[in-house]
C-alpha cells in the first residue's frame, strides 16, 4: 500500500507499472468497495513507512485487509519498508501509540503475512539489536526478525533470502542457553545471529539452508551437535 508520492516514484522508476496510490486513515473508507477496487487485480502491494499502529487502525478487519491477503493468495507480492515491514509480522513490534521505544504496546497484532513472527527494523542503525530478546522471552514461540536499513528478506513459500547491504538478525528462543530443550545453542550465550546478502533461511524448520558469504560459518557453541547447511 503506497501512501506517498515519493514511494510511488521509486516503484515506477524500478519498473513497476500501473501504480495506484491508496491512502486513508478512515477504516470506513478502507472498508468500501470503491476504495479496494485497485486491489482486485493487483499483483503487488507495498506498505510505506511511518507508525505501524496507524496502518492497523486504518486497515485492520476491513475489505482492504481482505483484498491484500487475496493478492498474496493468488501469487502476488507484498512488501514494505520500516513500519511497512513490521506490519507483516503476526506480532506488532513497537505498536504503541505513545512512543516507538516500547516493543510491547497498546497495539500487538500485525497482519501476519509471516506467521508466528515479530519483525523489527532500522536494527543496527538505531542500535536496536538487543531489544527483541525482551519480547521473545515473553513469547518464545515467536521468531524474531530484525532488519537493518537497506536490507531485506525475500520470502518464497517457507524460505527467505537476504538481499541488500547490511544484516538481518534472527532471534530463536530454541537456540538460547536458558532453553533446556534441544542440543543446538548459540555461542557465548548470544540471543541472535546475523545473516547477510546471499544467506538463506527456512522459516518452517528454523534453519539456515545456505551461508552465502561464508559456507564454513558456525554459530553454535558445540559444533559436534550440528550439521553444516548446504
Amino acid at each position: 500500500m503506497i501512501n506517498s508520492k515519493t514511494a510511488a516514484e521509486i516503484l515506477t522508476s524500478a519498473g513497476a507499472k500501473n501504480v495506484t496510490v491508496m491512502h486513508t486513515y478512515d477504516p470506513s473508507v478502507a472498508n468500501s468497495e470503491e476504495f479496494v477496487r485497485p486491489l482486485k487485480n493487483a499483483r503487488g502491494v507495498w506498505f510505506n513507512g511511518g507508525r505501524q499502529w496507524r496502518i492497523v487502525d486504518a486497515y485492520a478487519n476491513t475489505l482492504t485487509e481482505k483484498e491484500i491477503m487475496n493478492v498474496l493468495s493468488r501469487g502476488g507480492v507484498i512488501g514494505g519498508s520500516s513500519a511497512g515491514a513490521t506490519i507483516q509480522g503476526s506480532y506488532l513490534v513497537r505498536g504503541d501509540t505513545r512512543t516507538n521505544t516500547l516493543l510491547m504496546g497498546d497495539h500487538e497484532k500485525g497482519f501476519g503475512y509471516l506467521r508466528n513472527s515479530a519483525i523489527d527494523q532500522h536494527l543496527l542503525v538505531r542500535n536496536r539489536q538487543n531489544d527483541l530478546p525482551v519480547l521473545i522471552s515473553k513469547y518464545p514461540e515467536l521468531l524474531g526478525i530484525g532488519l537493518d536499513e537497506n536490507t531485506a528478506i525475500v520470502v518464497s513459500k517457507n524460505e527467505f533470502e537476504v538481499i541488500g547491504q547490511s544484516f538481518v538478525a534472527i532471534y530463536d528462543y530454541r537456540l538460547w542457553q536458558e532453553n533446556p530443550d534441544g542440543l543446538k545453542k548459540l555461542k557465548n550465550g548470544a540471543k541472535f545471529f546475523l545473516l547477510r546478502k546471499g544467506d538463506r533461511y527456512n522459516l518452517k524448520e528454523r534453519e539456515v539452508t545456505k551461508w552465502g558469504g561464508d559456507p564454513t560459518r558456525n554459530i553454535f557453541a558445540d559444533s559436534t551437535t550440528t550439521s553444516q547447511p548446504n
